[in-house]
């Protein structure tokens, strides 16, 4: 325990200067400063606060086994020893908690996101189930209070969509959503289907975090720009200007569309931003890919080819293969009540961080 307030002491005093330094009229000037002082004052507010209570409560408990050494009194002694007792197992639930807090937290989890939905095996069915998921999502978006902005899309053959990709802007965003990656499927009975068979279908979810220029350079001499008239529905600008924008890694070979604002240079910014991520985030999993080779995660492995959901319409139900927790209220969860579940996956992987004694993955 002693190790535990002198990390927490630790910390208190880091809180304490970072806060002084929001009254520095210099950093006040400067807003780089000033925005990563204040990003972290606020991410040591909760550890500050746990371990202000978390010191009375252990103070409390050496004060009442002071008082029990000379206490004669037996009433007073009964009620010394309950409060005694209530103050312990508050402690004990207190350091489980504070451990959970210290875990290390990925640099990215704070960073907005960009969200990817693609179809999968199931043809025009996997194409409609695009178009749940992505109407779960921004449900779930719109509860939070997220703004979502609209990168790209493109129809399926006769319903749903193909493909459909944005960006979400908020707060600790890709923390939120980064374990949606992987592979989703359905089992239903598809519309199309006049026996009554229940078919399964699967797309795929690329969770990436929105990288900033400092984060990720990229050597623009490696990208061609081409430019093209957007197809599909849409507003009037649709057909009319050569306002979407390819931009393809000449390196990596990998291309991005967008095509779904207004002018060319939007659709140039959100096309940078989606390469720069994609180019990021395939970095990122090569590091995943050795690091999986000396630790085998049930939440985060990498893999986004991964099996990782099953939403089982006959029954109702959504199970999560990671963790293998299953929902029993599919249609809320399609209406975006999906925070169970993120939850859960969050804990899981904290709870195998601690056990490892990493903190890191």
């Amino acid at each position: 325990m002693k190790d535990l307030l002198g990390k927490l002491h630790s910390i208190k005093l880091r809180y304490d200067e970072v806060g002084e330094q929001l009254t520095v009229p210099d950093v006040i000037s400067d807003q780089k400063r000033y925005t990563q002082y204040s990003k972290e004052y606020k991410e040591l507010k909760p550890l500050v606060d746990a371990y202000e209570e978390f010191k009375n409560v252990t103070d409390n408990i050496e004060s009442s086994k002071e008082l029990l050494k000379t206490e004669t009194d037996p009433d007073f002694i009964e009620m010394a020893k309950a409060e005694l007792y209530e103050l312990e197992a508050r402690k004990n639930q207190m350091e489980e908690d504070i451990k959970f807090m210290l875990i290390p937290k990925d640099p990215e989890d704070n960073k907005n996101a960009i969200i990817e939905i693609r179809a999968g095996t199931g043809g025009d069915e996997a194409c409609i189930f695009v178009e749940d998921i992505y109407r779960m999502y921004t449900m779930f978006f719109k509860n939070k209070g997220w703004q979502v902005e609209l990168i790209n899309s493109n129809p399926g053959g006769t319903k749903g969509l193909k493909e459909i990709s944005m960006s979400i802007t908020g707060e600790n965003i890709y923390g939120e959503l980064k374990f949606e990656s992987g592979v989703h499927r359905v089992q239903r009975i598809p519309e199309t289907e006049s026996q009554g068979r229940v078919h399964t279908s699967a797309i795929t979810v690329a969770i990436l975090p929105e990288i900033e220029e400092v984060d990720f350079v990229l050597n623009m001499g490696d990208v061609k720009k081409d430019t093209f008239r957007a197809s599909g529905a849409g507003g009037q600008h649709v057909n009319k200007t050569e306002s979407a924008i390819r931009l393809t890694h000449l390196p990596t070979g990998t291309v991005v569309e967008c095509q779904d604002g207004r002018s060319q240079h939007k659709n140039f910014e959100q096309a940078l931003s989606v390469l720069r991520a994609r180019l990021y985030q395939a970095e990122a999993d090569k590091l995943h890919a050795v690091r999986a080779a000396h630790r085998k995660s049930l939440v985060s492995s990498g893999d986004r080819s991964a099996k990782i959901r099953t939403y089982n319409y006959p029954q109702g139900r959504i199970t999560d293969h990671r963790i293998g927790k299953t929902i029993y209220n599919l249609p809320a969860f399609m209406n975006g009540d999906i925070d169970d579940m993120i939850e859960s996956l969050k804990v899981a992987e904290n709870t195998e961080k601690l056990k490892e004694g990493t903190g890191t993955f």
